[in-house]
């Protein structure tokens, strides 16, 4: 099985019915390659920490939620702006029949890299004789 769909290379079907605002797809934009027999993606999740990512797989979905909880806020502050935000954010991704057990994931200074090993292709070609 290919990683690649006919249209685009990871399909980003769920962008627009799981996000939680507008600029979610703008908080967690990415490039996605091949290289080395693997696919590898590259996420940028600034603000963010190891310990609120969590990527799960299902269905052939891979998906990547990074959620943050809002701080308390200091009852002796008052903003003038306030512009960092706190919330979930979330992108799937169609990765289909791939070797899911075998993603590799690395999160440092805001950037998640993740290495998807292609799954050997099987020939679902077939001639059928006729009597």
């Amino acid at each position: 099985m290919n990683i690649i769909p006919k249209r685009y290379y990871l399909d980003d079907f769920f962008d627009d019915f799981l996000t939680t605002s507008s600029s979610t797809k703008n908080a967690m934009k990415c490039d996605i390659y091949e290289k080395g027999g693997d696919y590898h993606i590259e996420m940028d999740i600034p603000g963010f920490e190891k310990k609120d990512i969590n990527i799960e797989t299902d269905n052939g979905y891979l998906t990547i939620t990074a959620e943050k909880k809002d701080e308390v806020e200091d009852e002796d502050k008052n903003y003038i702006r306030r512009e960092r935000t706190y919330g979930k954010y979330q992108r799937s991704f169609y990765l289909g029949d791939l070797e899911t057990d075998n993603i590799k994931a690395e999160f440092k200074d805001g950037m998640l890299k993740l290495t998807v090993p292609k799954k050997e292709a099987v020939e679902t070609k077939k001639t059928i004789e006729i009597e």
